[in-house]
């Protein structure tokens, strides 16, 4: 019995210690491809009833554009039709850009993320705060709206021409303040006009030029572009307001200037897709080479939500609907009914409205962008979600078992086969018989035996994650679930240990990253 204790040791420390999840449908490529006609419906019907001149939509499938669909013209005056080619200013999904130069530099060590903004910007040094204990400011306040600054959509969307002059002009006046800083979230362009600053101040590089060739050219993303001066007149999509009598007025373009950090960029579908793509390369956490501009744990980074922002429930027709969102740096974090983790950001400014959204856990993604001001594309978005879990194609990776999960079941089976207190003590973690005696638990596993009768088959381990999981034993009588967890120890030992007789229409399984088809809320 003494193997157990030198063999766990060499598992712990094995390469494949802690397996990734990974897709095992092998429909699930061709389930997500047949819906496409589907979704092209649901963002056509779309455009139509909102009157968007032009619209171009995408689905990223791991690591691939895998479907694009458009809608009308991008310049009505022309008629040229959009295509997956055209240019379209996608606002504050800028801010994602913006945080990844942020956390690159902070990668390189050029600066931290708790550092004080007036390191970077020393007009902060005199920035008045609005209660005597209020802590200084730091960049992470300004990547997550939590700096205590108004919520600034109305203004802030008339700012992206101000110039260095105007923002360093501004600063010297102070910034008032709507909330405690650190307290609560507050969508705030002003701040992420600031961290251009801080880009450029931390890096001796004009903000517009870092991100250009540290973002934008790492990823080829060649189409894509802070000025709006630089796009083709042949490939640009000109925005549109509609006017109270029903007719379209073009939106003259604003020119980028100090708040392009918050909504100046400009990109195609073919380049959206390949940003999508690196964003969902994030996940799973792996052991394979870095190959992207930013290492991919920052990247998963930005999508916690460090701001919880608000929860909202509604109930209708018999359907509970659940969500709770905030911010990550420069994205929104949602979780919902159907998946825990929704990530993606939107944008709008005069002429534009653009919505993006993934899930790292299903690596698929979507986009889309329009010419319509305010059009905020993500109803659709929304809707062809549902429409790809009905057609059962959004399953979430699977975790494999460990090797000390797999390991430890086999035990934990012989001990049910023959109790041995020998092998019961080598596998048990100090307090599994100070919280229950050893005779104890000897005779409650013996209660269950005499009911189910022999068992003669372990199932696999289903995990919920690398140091707990469950397993079932199939008897002459019924089921049992075997249900355990390690201990955070070298080697790990089991310290819970559960054995429980499952009703044979309720047998329920640990789900390794929730239910095959999300999450779901029920009464």
């Amino acid at each position: 019995m003494r193997l157990l204790f030198f063999l766990l040791p060499s598992l712990i420390l094995a390469s494949d210690a802690y397996p990734p999840p990974r897709f095992t449908d092998p429909q699930r490529l061709q389930k997500l491809e047949s819906v496409m006609p589907e979704v092209d419906q649901l963002f056509r019907r779309y455009a139509t009833e909102r009157r968007i001149p032009g619209m171009v939509w995408g689905v990223v499938i791991d690591g691939k554009l895998a479907h694009v669909g458009t809608f009308g013209v991008q310049d009505r005056a022309s008629k040229t039709p959009v295509s997956e080619d055209t240019d379209f200013r996608i606002a504050s999904m800028t801010k994602s850009f913006t945080v990844l130069a942020i956390l690159k530099l902070r990668d390189e060590g050029k600066l931290s993320l708790e550092d004080p903004v007036s390191k970077w910007i020393p007009e902060f040094a005199q920035m008045e705060l609005p209660t005597r204990d209020s802590a200084p400011l730091r960049i992470r306040n300004i990547l997550s709206h939590s700096a205590g600054f108004p919520e600034d959509n109305p203004w802030g969307d008339q700012q992206l021409s101000a110039s260095d002059a105007d923002l360093t002009r501004w600063l010297r006046s102070g910034i008032p303040f709507s909330t405690p800083p650190d307290t609560r979230y507050e969508y705030s362009n002003y701040a992420f006009g600031l961290l251009g600053r801080v880009v450029t101040n931390a890096s001796g590089m004009p903000y517009q030029e870092y991100v250009t060739k540290k973002i934008l050219e790492k990823l080829h993303m060649d189409s894509s572009t802070l000025q709006f001066a630089d796009v083709p007149v042949s490939r640009r999509a000109i925005g549109y307001r509609i006017q109270p009598d029903g007719s379209y007025a073009e939106e003259p373009p604003l020119p980028q200037g100090a708040f392009g950090s918050a909504g100046g960029m400009l990109t195609t579908a073919n380049d959206m897709g390949k940003y999508i793509a690196f964003h969902l390369s994030a996940w799973p956490a792996r052991d394979d080479p870095e190959t992207g501009p930013v290492n991919r744990s920052s990247v998963r980074e930005m999508s916690h939500l460090w701001t919880p922002s608000n929860l909202t429930v509604s109930h209708s027709g018999g359907t509970l609907r659940a969500s709770e969102t905030g911010y990550g740096y420069g994205l929104r974090v949602t979780s919902d009914c159907r998946f825990e983790h929704i990530v993606g950001h939107g944008g709008g400014l005069p002429g534009f409205g653009s919505y993006m959204a993934w899930l790292p856990d299903y690596g698929v993604g979507m986009f889309a962008m329009a010419s319509l001001t305010y059009s905020a594309p993500s109803e659709p978005i929304n809707q062809a979600w549902d429409a790809l879990l009905k057609a059962g194609g959004l399953r979430a990776r699977e975790l494999p078992p460990s090797p000390v999960l797999t390991e430890m079941r086999q035990h934990i089976f012989n001990l049910w086969k023959k109790w041995d207190d020998s092998e019961a003590k080598e596998i048990a973690a100090m307090n599994l018989f100070l919280d229950a005696p050893i005779a104890q638990r000897r005779a409650e596993m013996q209660k269950i035996k005499d009911e189910v009768g022999d068992c003669t088959a372990a199932g696999p381990v289903n995990p919920e994650n690398w140091l707990r999981g469950q397993f079932n034993l199939t008897c002459s009588r019924g089921t049992v679930g075997v249900f355990f967890t390690l201990a955070p120890t070298q080697p790990p030992k089991v310290q819970h240990l559960m054995f429980r007789r499952l009703d044979s229409e309720r047998i329920r399984l640990v789900a390794p990253t929730g239910p095959p088809a999300g999450n779901s809320c029920s009464e």
